[in-house]
Formats: structure tokens, C-alpha cells, sequence
């Protein structure tokens, strides 16, 4: 599972894949349309998902990448749900997934972008296990 070149921006809804660097933005591309376009520094934030955590009790955080590897395990047992349901069951979801995450630090709305991000990745097949991606090099 790659997160690096994955990358959420301010003021645009979806997620984009970077496509090159200049020294006053980014070119990215939409990774549901496909479409290309240059996002200046200056009117946007660019937050790659590799670099996102989710805060635990025990005061440290876990990857983004890891939440996802879980999410994608359990997936069996504990299928997704959708991302507009209440917040008592976004919770008793994200609480099945990952038990020790910080309830008083991680807020509906951050579980929501989660399960968000994580069914449309899944959906575009950019989420896949790190033996798999190893078989397929192969």
C-alpha cells in the first residue's frame, strides 16, 4: 500500500495523485476523473496521506497506512460502512477496527474522512496488502 504520491487538498473535495513538483506548486491529478491541473502553494495545503496519523491512548499515533492495512483486513468479519451513518456507530466501527484509538483526540468528523478515504482507494484498487504488491513484482 502506497500512500506517497496520494495527497488531500484544501479547498478541493477528493483526493489527487501528484504528478510533478514546481517551486510554487504541485501538478496533480484527480484520482476520480483523471483530469490534471497546477494547484499553487499559496492558495492551497497540500497534506500527503502518508505523513496523517491517528492518535492513540497510549499518547503515541498509528499510521494512516496502518489504519488502512487494518481496515483492509477486517474487512471480512467487519465490513465497511458508509461514511454518513451516526456518530455512535462510526465510532463502535472505528473502536472494532483499531480498540485504542484516543476518544477524547479523534472526532467524528476524522473517523468519517477515514472511512471516506478508505472506500474510494479501495475502490480504485490502490490499497492492496505489502505481499501482495511483492507477489505482483514478481
Amino acid at each position: 500500500m502506497n500512500l506517497e504520491k496520494i495527497v488531500s487538498v484544501t479547498g478541493m473535495s477528493g483526493l489527487y495523485r501528484v504528478i510533478g513538483n514546481r517551486s510554487n506548486g504541485l501538478i496533480i491529478e484527480d484520482m476520480d476523473s483523471g483530469k490534471r491541473r497546477f494547484a499553487a502553494s499559496r492558495q492551497y495545503q497540500f497534506t500527503p496521506l502518508e505523513s496523517l496519523a491517528i492518535f492513540t491512548d497510549d499518547g503515541e499515533s498509528i499510521e494512516l497506512k496502518k489504519v488502512f492495512e487494518l481496515m483492509l483486513a477486517a474487512m471480512a468479519e467487519t465490513p465497511v460502512i458508509a461514511a454518513d451513518v451516526s456518530s455512535d456507530q462510526l465510532f463502535a466501527y472505528f473502536g472494532s477496527i483499531l480498540p485504542n484509538y484516543d476518544r477524547d483526540r479523534v472526532h467524528a468528523g476524522d473517523v468519517k474522512k477515514v472511512i471516506k478515504w478508505f472506500t474510494f482507494l479501495h475502490a480504485k484498487g490502490a490499497l492492496t496488502s505489502e505481499e501482495a504488491a511483492a507477489d505482483e513484482e514478481e
